[in-house]
């Protein structure tokens, strides 16, 4: 093989996952309406199914496939797979408490945002956990404050593959604004969501650096808009986010 060839990937695996996600996102399935979903033969999947089965990743009840509990024990391993990620938690959680609102920590992973913690105030936007969910950076205090953080190629990178689609009217869609929002948010250390990834919702976002300066992440605090202004959501909140990464940041320089 030479040196810059892609590397052979397989198909069969691909469907599987493709599979695999249906079940999730249908929260079950049979195989007629996974095999219409993913646009392949019913005994293609039922195959894939049988083989998923087979090694304990996927169940079934009557005629309905659901995901097995196989998943909750790498996705745990996943979350927690470094002691930043463990202890970011206990943070998530203390900003959640002290700002009675809804706090996350998020890290980049193939260009997008993904919710490791998740941890809901008393002023909430929502209680139900998002761990595991995909958000897109652009939309995101938490994914801003990442990519403020990334090299000027990686960002463009992320463009590149992701886009920057509008979530809201708000939305940054443009890419020089959005360079600028960044360059901004270098300055002042922080990241602004005004309404940008859900109507009617504000955030403030703080990265986080590892002991090597590598960024890791990124703490958030979300809640109505109607709660987001004044004093509080320019001076009191940022002061928050940003004295418990101050905190968070020394504890795992010195794990």
């Amino acid at each position: 093989m030479a040196e810059n060839s892609a590397p052979r990937t397989l198909s069969t695996t691909r469907t599987s996952f493709k599979i695999i996600e249906e079940i999730a996102n249908r929260g079950g399935g049979r195989v007629t309406e996974l095999a219409s979903a993913v646009d392949l033969a019913p005994s293609t999947v039922h195959s894939h199914l049988a083989t998923l089965r087979e090694a304990e990743y996927v169940t079934k009840e009557g005629d309905i496939y659901q995901l097995g509990l196989a998943f909750l024990e790498l996705g745990e391993h996943v979350r927690t797979r470094t002691d930043a990620y463990t202890i970011a938690e206990s943070y998530t959680e203390q900003l959640a408490t002290e700002t009675e609102s809804r706090a996350v920590f998020v890290v980049e992973e193939y260009g997008r945002g993904v919710y490791l913690h998740t941890f809901s105030g008393e002023h909430a936007v929502w209680k139900y956990s998002t761990v595991g969910k995909r958000a897109p950076l652009h939309a995101t205090a938490a994914g801003k404050a990442v990519l403020s953080q990334l090299p000027r190629d990686r960002v463009d990178e992320i463009i590149d593959q992701r886009g920057l689609a509008a979530e809201t009217d708000n939305t940054i869609t443009d890419r020089e604004t959005l360079l600028e929002e960044l360059e901004a948010i270098r300055e002042r250390g922080y990241a602004i969501n005004d309404e940008e990834q859900l109507d009617g919702v504000k955030a403030v976002g703080v990265p986080v650096s590892g002991p090597t300066g590598q960024v890791l992440g990124a703490f958030s605090v979300a809640s109505p808009a109607n709660r987001m202004r004044g004093e509080w959501f320019e001076t009191e909140l940022p002061d928050i986010v940003l004295a418990t990464v101050n905190e968070f940041q020394l504890e795992i320089s010195l794990t």
